[in-house]
């Protein structure tokens, strides 16, 4: 080998070895790089991880994350707070969390969950650690290992429970409106833009003479309504016309008057149905308006115009805020007040009309807690005169459930409270009538008496005094002269008793019918030739016990008086009603026949003239039945038997 050759292999070599020099400097720099890069992304791995742990950990809502057998992992803060349940220091799976009524739908979602990898907007109940239930929407994934194998599932759980109660309030307030517009007793139409029936009511269908239910209108196309409906009305053509031309002009219209075949007059308005500027649709109203046009002529020529349905009916509308400031206000109460709409709107309520504080932090909290209710108050309208409103108020609620105030519909009512007024003086005039009737009939009665006892005594004396003188004819009338006395004494007794019901002021107390029944009977003298039962245990009522006697006793003398059998019976029995009970009084006497049912309960209609009847006694009992609230009447039948019924309330 040449020197030469062996230089060019030096300096190959030499090369090699610089190069390679090289390599491993450049491979000693990547692995520098490498290892910081991989320290770096550790690092990186460990700010996003505790990152990521802070946003489940202070998440608003719950976060859960349970293994695929329902065993619950893990619990942020706001789950813990949810659920009741601290899982660190106890197990908990999350069938115990499902409300039984929702576990198949909770099943069926899992299974869900299993098949498609995720689930959205579950929404059911659960019931916490407190036993609370709870209204929850959940969005879950589920968690998969690096060889892709299911092994949790993870949820964000937002309580929803004040949500769903507010939907609930609204619904109740729309059914309110929707019941209410039904019920109304002016025609409602709404119709949307296609002239396609949206709502109307029973009113409506009435006096357009449509013989189907409302509901069952819903949908229909109107577009030829007005050439079917036109047979009803005087100037058929022109009804027709003015519907045209009140639907293409799309304007309001108010007490539009038409006049129908059978006589009626109908004031109708249009009200068009705008949002955002766009024509939605438009709604029609119907009143009959014949009496009004009867008996004020002058209506007529004014043609008064409504603002709305209930303005119509001349009761006032208000909407305020939740700091009582007016917001709208209707035509009627504009007149019910004296103040216009101008001097209304924007102002606080309380300040123009002055109301006892107390009534106005009471009603605004009720609205608050999405109460309605009616209630007077006393105001002075516009012109300073003291009036008297009833007001039926209820919640405004917004979009998302929550009371932004209220509206009240305003009725005036001072005439009436003037007719309770001069009420109460006539109740006063005929108590103080009352109390000096009764006096009198105490005296009348201790009057009469006083001459028929004297009476009764000289007779005896007489026929004491001449019994061996006296023929059988004389002594018999001085007997019937005896008799017929003590029938007249009997017959100023029950008098007094009679006038005596309902005057009396005794106070209603607890009284044991049991108690009074049985010592009645133990009192009451019962032939041995009649039997008599109670069927079931008497209840305890409240009532007038002396009168309460004076009735079952009045009743059950009756029965034994008139049973003509060899072997008679009487039957008393009750039965609980809602909010009474039934007592019924049943003999097998003589019966009365269906003609007089109503004239026994009048007084001095007794049938049998018999010297132990005045004519008093159902009359007694009727007035005793009638102060108790109750109600008597009675089965009969001749030769057969009688049952008298009768109620009494359970609380006076």
């Amino acid at each position: 080998m040449s020197q030469e050759h062996i230089e060019i292999l030096k300096r190959t070599l030499e090369r090699e070895r610089q190069s390679r020099k090289a390599a491993e400097k450049i491979l000693e720099e990547k692995s520098r790089e490498l290892y910081l890069t991989s320290q770096k992304l550790e690092q990186l791995l460990d700010e996003k991880s505790s990152e990521l742990q802070g946003v489940f950990e202070n998440i608003v809502d719950a976060y859960v994350v349970m293994d695929v057998e329902g065993n619950v992992l893990k619990f942020n803060e706001a789950a813990t707070k949810l659920f009741g349940y601290d899982i660190t220091r106890e197990p908990l799976n999350v069938t115990k969390l499902i409300y039984l009524d929702d576990l198949d739908y909770a099943m069926a979602s899992y299974a869900e969950l299993l098949e498609k990898g995720f689930f959205k907007d579950y929404e059911a109940r659960v019931i916490t650690k407190s036993k609370d239930i709870k209204w929850v929407h959940i969005n879950a994934s589920l968690v998969f290992n690096k060889d892709k194998k299911v092994i949790a599932a993870q949820g964000i759980v937002r309580d929803i429970t004040e949500q769903k109660a507010s939907e609930e309030q609204l619904i109740k307030s729309e059914s309110r409106l929707a019941s209410l517009i039904l019920n109304l007793d002016s025609g409602v139409l709404l119709e949307d833009e296609d002239r396609k029936i949206v709502l109307t009511n029973h009113k409506f269908c009435e006096l357009l003479q449509i013989p189907v239910e409302p509901e069952l209108l819903k949908g229909q196309d109107c577009s030829n309504a007005a050439e079917e409906s036109k047979v009803l009305f005087e100037d058929e053509a022109s009804f027709v016309t003015r519907i045209n031309t009140i639907l293409k002009d799309k304007k309001t219209v108010l007490a539009d008057e038409l006049l129908m075949k059978n006589g009626k007059i109908l004031e109708r308005d249009f009200v068009p149905i705008m949002k955002e500027g766009v024509y939605r649709g438009h709604l029609w109203t119907y009143r009959d308006v014949t009496l009004k046009r009867s008996y004020r002529k002058s209506l007529e020529a004014q043609k008064q115009k409504y603002s709305s349905i209930i303005a119509n009916m001349n009761l006032g509308l208000v909407e305020v805020d939740n700091e009582d400031t007016i917001l709208m206000v209707n035509q009627s109460f504009s007149e019910m007040s004296g103040y216009s709409e101008a001097e209304l709107v924007g102002k606080i309520g309380s300040d123009i009309f002055p109301i006892n504080p107390d009534v106005i932090i009471g009603e605004n909290k009720k609205r608050l807690e999405g109460e309605s209710n009616s209630y007077e108050v006393e105001v002075l309208n516009k012109l300073g005169e003291k009036r008297y409103w009833l007001i039926s108020g209820a919640p405004n609620y917004n979009l998302q459930g929550e009371v932004i105030g209220s509206i009240g519909v305003h009725l005036d009512i001072t005439e009436l409270k003037e007719l309770e007024l001069q009420k109460e003086i006539l109740l006063e005039q005929l108590e103080k009538s009352n109390i000096e009737l009764q006096e009198y009939a105490h005296i009348v009665s201790h009057d009469l008496k006083s001459p028929l006892r004297s009476i009764d005594a000289l007779i005896t004396w007489i026929k004491e005094d001449n019994r061996e003188i006296l023929d059988k004819n004389s002594l018999k009338n001085i007997d019937l002269i005896q008799s017929t006395l003590e029938k007249m004494e009997r017959l100023i007794s029950d008098i007094l008793n009679y006038s005596s019901v309902g005057t009396e002021t005794t106070e209603n107390v607890d009284v044991d019918l049991e108690v009074l029944l049985s010592d009645l009977i133990h009192m009451m003298f019962v032939p041995e030739h009649i039997h008599l039962s109670v069927h079931n245990t008497m209840p305890k009522i409240k009532g007038d016990a002396t009168k309460l006697q004076q009735l079952f006793q009045n009743l059950i003398s009756n029965a034994i008086k008139f049973i003509d059998k060899p072997q008679g019976t009487i039957d008393i029995d009750v039965l609980e009603k809602h909010d009474c009970y039934e007592f019924s009084i049943k003999d097998n006497g003589i019966g009365i026949e269906k003609k007089f049912h109503d004239k026994i309960f009048k007084i001095f209609h007794a049938l049998n003239k018999s010297k132990d009847s005045t004519g008093i006694g159902l009359s007694i009992v009727k007035k005793i039945v009638n102060l108790h609230q109750g109600e008597i009447w009675l089965e009969s039948e001749p030769n057969v038997g009688t049952t008298f019924y009768f109620t009494l309330k359970k609380d006076l």
